[in-house]
């Protein structure tokens, strides 16, 4: 159990987590160095009731653990940025490559920290403390002691090496975030065709229970808030799977799908049928 715990990115995973999270929080967002976001990231702070800090430097002292919570083209700067005092256990959350998770541990352990390699295996809400992590890395079994006592509930280890955790998540997102990517180009094209109510209904015949428009809804409403990230992640996907020589033709397709509907910064629309008018705009 550690009395301090470094957030090292204060986003929705951060916020997430800081109510059921049994440690003293301190918080670095890099959002803070910017002028037109300070004032609204120190409030976050504020209302979860963190130490708000202008560095990691700052956050990580006296920190016998940190959770890595930043976007995935942060991941590796934030690893190498951190300042770790000795044995401060590193949980890298981030959505990314195991070849940055590796590049990341080296950073890291170069420092005298412990590198764990997590991988988030599912949206944190509305699960939060309960969401399943997946650990790898050689401390990856004190790390899941540590947090489980924290207030994670749904802790297992993948095994003892760097970079298998995020393999399984990032081979896992080509299936995701690339059934995100295609439910929206159907349903445009059925909305521009003028044909969606009879795609849904071809569509739930062929797979009974599936309720196509739920789906539909719900995918598009996750690539509007989260396409720019999920984006980021899938730049990572393309990157392992081109490591593994497998191809990654659908993958880098779903990224530039996540990041075109990401990048509109539209507004949440109720419902898929405000969702589509919003996006058709």
């Amino acid at each position: 159990m550690t009395e301090r715990l470094a957030l090292i990115g204060f986003g929705e995973a951060a916020q997430a987590f800081a109510p059921g999270l049994a440690a003293s929080l301190a918080a670095f967002d890099r959002k803070t160095d910017l002028d037109g976001m300070r004032a609204a990231k120190l409030a976050e702070f504020v209302r979860f009731g963190v130490e708000g800090c202008e560095t990691s430097a700052a956050a990580l002292t006296g920190a016998g653990a940190a959770l890595s919570l930043v976007t995935a083209d942060q991941a590796l700067a934030a690893a190498e940025a951190a300042p770790v005092e000795a044995d401060c256990l590193w949980f890298d959350m981030n959505s990314v490559a195991p070849e940055t998770k590796r590049a990341a541990a080296i950073a890291i352990e170069g420092r005298g920290g412990r590198y764990v390699d997590v991988a988030v295996m599912a949206p944190v809400h509305p699960k939060r403390t309960s969401v399943p992590l997946l650990l790898a890395g050689p401390y990856a079994e004190a790390g899941a002691a540590l947090l489980r006592g924290l207030g994670f509930s749904n802790v297992s280890v993948a095994g003892d090496g760097v970079g298998t955790a995020s393999a399984i998540k990032m081979i896992r997102s080509v299936m995701i975030k690339g059934i995100e990517a295609l439910s929206a180009e159907c349903v445009l094209a059925a909305e521009a065709a003028g044909v969606r109510a009879a795609v849904i209904a071809s569509l739930d015949a062929s797979w009974p229970g599936a309720d196509w428009a739920a789906r539909f809804d719900y995918n598009l409403d996750r690539m509007i808030v989260h396409g720019a990230r999920r984006a980021a992640e899938m730049d990572e996907v393309v990157r392992a799977l081109d490591a593994l020589g497998t191809g990654s033709a659908m993958s880098r397709a779903t990224a530039a799908r996540q990041r075109a509907i990401g990048g509109r910064g539209i507004a949440v629309p109720d419902g898929l049928d405000a969702k589509l008018e919003a996006l058709r705009a």
